[in-house]
C-alpha cells in the first residue's frame, strides 16, 4: 500500500551478513516514518510487546520470523541446541490474545527436529516463515475480493456514495499488505465505488486516529475520525451503511474478539440492523475455543489511559490526562457474540457463520 505515493509493506527482511528484520515503527506514526531493525529475538519480542508492530496477523508473521532469529543467534554464539524450547514459550507469550501469534509460532514449532543439525533447523524456520508471510499477503488479497463483493452489493442498493464504520486500525499496517477490515475498502476505492469512512479513535492508543486515517490518506479515501461514541449516534442517525472490523482471535462458534470497543459497535448495528461485518484470514480461528469466556484478555498497561501522545511544536510528547491517584483498567480486547456478526470475510470467501466456512471449507 501507499504513503506519499510510495508503496511500503508494514515488514520485511534485509540482508546482510546476518538476516534481520525492518518494520515500520506504528509507535511514531503518523507523525514520524521510521523503520525499526530487528536483529534478535528478544528485540522481536519487544516490538511484539510495546506495538512497534501490532495486529494480529502481523504479530504472528513477528513470531515466526522470532524463531529463525532464536536459531541464528545460537548458531552464531554456539549456545546449547536446547534452548530453543524455552525461547519459543517467551515468544509464544508476548502478547495473549491474538491466536495468530500463537498458530504462527507453533507452525514454526512443530518443523524444528533435534536431529537435524541447528544450521539445518535454521533454514527450515526461515522457509517456514516465509511461506506464512506470502499465505498471509494472499490471503488479505482474498479478503479484499471477498468483501468487496459486499460493498457492491451495497452500492447496487443504496447508488450513492456508502458510509462505511470501522474500529482501530486492521488495515495493512495490521497486516503486511492490504489488511483485513480495511482491505474491501481498498478494493472499492480502485474499482471506483465512491465511498467515505467513519473511524473510531480507539482510545486508548488511538489506532484509528493516528493509523487508520494515516492509511486511507495514504490511499486518497474520504474519511472522518470521530470519537469512540459517536457511531451509535451516526447509527441512528441514518449515517452508517455497514460497520467492519477486523478480529484478533475468533471462536470456533463464531465470537469475535477484537480491540475493545467492538462489541458496543455491534450492539448499535444490530439495534438499527446494519450490516456488521468481521473480515479476518482464517489463521485467526482458534478452532480450540468454543466458549468466549477462554480467550485471555489482554490487560495492558495503565498509563496508556492515564497519558495521551501526541504531536507538539515537531516533537512527539506524553500528556498526563487523568488525577494522580486515580486509577486506571485497561482491557485491550473484549468479545461479539456470534449473533450480533451479519457476514464473516475471509479469504476463502463471505460466510453467515464459522460453521458453515468449517462444512464447506474443511471437509
Amino acid at each position: 500500500m501507499k504513503i506519499n505515493g510510495t508503496e511500503y509493506c508494514s515488514l520485511w527482511e534485509e540482508n546482510s551478513k546476518a538476516l534481520s528484520i525492518s518494520a515500520i515503527d506504528q509507535r511514531l506514526l503518523p507523525f514520524r516514518l521510521e523503520i525499526a531493525k530487528i536483529a534478535s529475538y528478544k528485540e522481536m519480542v519487544m516490538a511484539i510487546k510495546e506495538m512497534t508492530i501490532r495486529g494480529a496477523p502481523l504479530i504472528g508473521i513477528g513470531g515466526a520470523y522470532a524463531i529463525m532469529l532464536a536459531l541464528q543467534e545460537i548458531v552464531q554464539n554456539k549456545q546449547p541446541f536446547e534452548k530453543i524450547n524455552e525461547i519459543i514459550s517467551e515468544i509464544r507469550s508476548a502478547r495473549p490474545t491474538a491466536v495468530n501469534l500463537m498458530w504462527a509460532v507453533d507452525r514454526v514449532a512443530s518443523k524444528i527436529d533435534f536431529s537435524l543439525s541447528v544450521e539445518e533447523n535454521y533454514e527450515r524456520s526461515l522457509q517456514i516463515a516465509r511461506q506464512i508471510y506470502s499465505e498471509e499477503v494472499r490471503a488479505c488479497k482474498q479478503i479484499a475480493k471477498s468483501g468487496f463483493d459486499l460493498i457492491e452489493n451495497l452500492y447496487s442498493k443504496y447508488q450513492r456514495p456508502l458510509n462505511i464504520l470501522t474500529h482501530c486500525n486492521a488495515g495493512w499496517l495490521a497486516t503486511v499488505d492490504w489488511g483485513t477490515a480495511l482491505a474491501p475498502i481498498y478494493y472499492a476505492h480502485r474499482k471506483e465505488i465512491p465511498l467515505h469512512v467513519w473511524v473510531d479513535e480507539t482510545r486508548p492508543r488511538n489506532q484509528g486516529a493516528k493509523l487508520t486515517s494515516f492509511e486511507l490518506l495514504g490511499e486518497n479515501i474520504a474519511h472522518t475520525i470521530i470519537a469512540d461514541n459517536t457511531g451509535g449516534l451516526l447509527m441512528q442517525t441514518g449515517k452508517v451503511d455497514a460497520v467492519i472490523v477486523g478480529a484478533d482471535r475468533v471462536t470456533s462458534k463464531g465470537d469475535v474478539c477484537n480491540k475493545v470497543g467492538t462489541y458496543l459497535k455491534a450492539l448499535a448495528a444490530k439495534e438499527h440492523n446494519i450490516p456488521f461485518w468481521v473480515a479476518f484470514p482464517t489463521s485467526t480461528i482458534d478452532w480450540e475455543i468454543s466458549d468466549y469466556r477462554e480467550i485471555p484478555i489482554e490487560e495492558r498497561p495503565s498509563e496508556e489511559i492515564d497519558y495521551i501522545e501526541g504531536e507538539y511544536l515537531d516533537k512527539i510528547c506524553k500528556v498526563r490526562i487523568t488525577p494522580t491517584g486515580s486509577k486506571s483498567l485497561n482491557y485491550a480486547f473484549d468479545i461479539t457474540p456470534n449473533q450480533f456478526v451479519s457476514k464473516y470475510i475471509t479469504e476463502l470467501g463471505v460466510f453467515d457463520s464459522i460453521q458453515s466456512l468449517k462444512d464447506e471449507s474443511f471437509t
